[in-house]
């Protein structure tokens, strides 16, 4: 019974995009492009892919960039040419994402790890050459360190050993998948230090998640939006301030910026290939398999992923850190397959 309910509603959802024109379609039928949304940080990577979608032939990608938690709202809406085929991420999708995306009709969600990159702070050529832990980016950016009120100024304040300067950090806004990643990565990791903060985390999840992640609305961090060439332009107009932002903006403007140390090591290529600099995380696109019969070019697109992810591919020129060989083949053995996420992995 299951299984026949499953088929009808896939069939449901075929004839629902075939009803549907999107934005720029003819109105008669399902979209004749794909449209992607999400993460700032694999945007200039989708839109890569998408350049070369169209080299070889196929009509161009719409790349949208919304931030990953934006995103997903929008993918998670439901099925249809009104709604995303893809979800670029620069975090794991969460189960309550997973779960409201079911509640929505998206039933059928492929997972597809493309590479690897770090969140990067960096400060002006310029700069006082900071060196920082993620203690140091928890003391100064939490909203309740250690569950008091954050009341640093300088990163003095924050450490003796730092400069006197005022704390002013640019980064991203809440909707966006490197804001989760550096409350998860980093601030969590400073938090942590403290055994009793650490406790919480059996005894009040909902305490521990708020002291170890809420950042301060004070002034010192600055929301700059889903733009992360505005966090470079910023910092490299002020030896003062720090930004945060992925890797491949700090490799493609160092010219004008230089990373900064996290716990002594350098965001560098090699240490977000290994994953010893702190911030580096997996890199992700979320395909709709409900669209992929109906969607022209949908699967073209995603098969060009996987051609251009590898240590000779297009992607590694834009920056992107290239996953190790056994990642890329098990991602391209879903991009064949396009094998459904097991939701048990979420969390």
């Amino acid at each position: 019974m299951r299984s026949t309910k499953t088929i009808i509603f896939a069939a449901a959802s075929v004839l629902a995009l075939s009803a549907c024109g999107g934005s720029g379609g003819s109105g008669a039928g399902s979209r004749d492009f794909v449209r992607a949304v999400g993460s700032s940080t694999v945007y200039p990577f989708a839109t890569a892919v998408a350049e070369q979608t169209a080299k070889a032939g196929g009509k161009s990608p719409v790349i949208e960039s919304t931030g990953t938690g934006a995103g997903m709202k929008l993918f998670c809406a439901g099925v249809g040419a009104q709604h995303p085929d893809i979800e670029n991420a620069s975090r794991r999708i969460k189960k309550s994402e997973f779960e409201e995306c079911q509640k929505n009709g998206v039933t059928e969600i492929v997972e597809i790890q493309v590479g690897i990159d770090g969140i990067a702070f960096a400060e002006g050529k310029n700069g006082p050459n900071m060196k920082l832990t993620p203690v140091d980016i928890y003391k100064a950016l939490a909203a309740n360190p250690f569950g008091k009120p954050n009341t640093a100024k300088t990163w003095k304040d924050v450490n003796p050993s730092l400069p006197a300067e005022p704390i002013l950090v640019y980064g991203p806004p809440s909707t966006s998948g490197t804001r989760d990643a550096l409350k998860e990565l980093i601030l969590e990791a400073g938090c942590k230090t403290d055994a009793a903060t650490k406790a919480l985390k059996d005894s009040d999840k909902d305490k521990y998640e708020a002291t170890c992640h809420d950042i301060r609305e004070d002034g010192p961090y600055v929301d700059a939006g889903e733009n992360d060439n505005l966090i470079v332009q910023k910092i490299s107009q002020n030896p003062k301030a720090i930004g945060i932002f992925g890797f491949s903006f700090l490799e493609s403007n160092m010219g004008t910026i230089k990373g900064i140390p996290m716990s002594g090591i350098e965001p560098t290529y090699a240490s977000i290939s290994d994953f010893s600099y702190p911030g580096a995380r997996p890199l992700y696109i979320y395909v709709k398999k409900q669209h992929l019969a109906p969607i022209k070019g949908l699967q073209a697109y995603v098969a060009e992923w996987a051609k251009s992810w590898g240590p000779d591919g297009a992607l590694k020129a834009k920056g992107m850190v290239i996953s190790p060989e056994d990642v890329r083949a098990k991602s391209a053995d879903i991009v064949a397959k396009m094998t459904p996420l097991d939701p048990a992995v979420l969390k």
